[in-house]
């Protein structure tokens, strides 16, 4: 389906409310970074990438690695959505011997790689881009990091590694909430300026809004440049969509209680009800 900016902004309420209900139900997640990058998947997903359940198992299939792991409830009721399970298996959230931990898994479908230990996205994706120019192939590599994993230095040794082996088939996603576990990430390690970090680490940049449909659809749909690998600066807002929740730190991992969970999803049913007759 081509979906409009519309289409898409109904969708990314729906999928927050799911991320909502499946943290409450399982009593544990990352919320507010679930919540802030919900934009940037549903645009790889429906837009950008070449993947489906059909064809997770070919060779020449786009790969996607979110390197930020621990904001894998996103990632599985995007991957739900897409028809790569049924969202109902999500009823195991975090439950004893589920493969719907809190953090990706092989085990689930339509994960590429483990991830959770913070850099380790990137190196992965490097690879993966480096074999698919040795091999020939047109796939294209995506991950999405955290800008407080940025403090991980193997992102910079991945990062010159991408650069000097003209890894234009490779593009890497912050999602730049600018909060972290322990506070802001400018207090905690402050990164910036990014642009020019990665400049100069040899890499094609370019910041967007994050929560911006046709800015993530141009920036995503191809490489920056030819012969280097692209990194897109999405400035986002932790906690996304759930008005007392955003731009506050608490929520990295809080679990809504019962008046909060209320209050949230009475907001997402109206904002839906508002979307869907501005569709119809």
């Amino acid at each position: 389906m081509n979906y409009t900016d519309g289409q898409l902004e109904l969708k990314s309420l729906k999928l927050r409310r799911s991320v909502i209900k499946w943290i409450k139900h399982a009593g544990a997640g990352h919320t507010g970074g679930s919540l802030s990058c919900i934009d940037i998947l549903n645009v790889l997903y429906n837009r950008i990438l070449k993947v489906s359940p059909a064809t997770f198992s070919s060779p020449d299939r786009d790969r996607y690695v979110q390197s930020k792991g621990h904001a894998v409830e996103a990632l599985f009721v995007v991957l739900a959505d897409a028809g790569f399970f049924d969202e109902s298996d999500l009823e195991t959230l975090c439950a004893y011997q589920s493969h719907y931990v809190g953090h990706p898994t092989r085990k689930v479908n339509g994960v590429e790689q483990n991830t959770g230990g913070l850099g380790h996205g990137l190196p992965i994706c490097v690879g993966t881009a480096l074999a698919g120019k040795m091999d020939k192939k047109d796939y294209r590599v995506f991950t999405l990091l955290g800008d407080g994993e940025l403090a991980e230095g193997s992102n910079w040794e991945a990062a010159m590694s991408a650069a000097h082996y003209k890894l234009d088939n490779l593009t890497a996603v912050i999602d730049c909430n600018t909060l972290q576990i322990a506070g802001r990430t400018a207090d905690v390690m402050n990164n910036e300026p990014l642009v020019e970090k990665w400049e100069a680490f040899g890499w094609a940049v370019r910041r967007i809004d994050g929560h911006d449909y046709a800015a993530l659809t141009e920036a995503l749909q191809a490489p920056l440049k030819k012969g280097k690998p692209s990194m897109i600066i999405a400035n986002t807002v932790k906690g996304k969509g759930v008005d007392f929740m955003e731009d506050v730190g608490k929520w990295h991992h809080g679990v809504p209680n019962d008046d909060e969970y209320e209050r949230a999803m009475a907001s997402f049913e109206t904002q839906i009800g508002i979307k869907e007759g501005a569709l119809s």
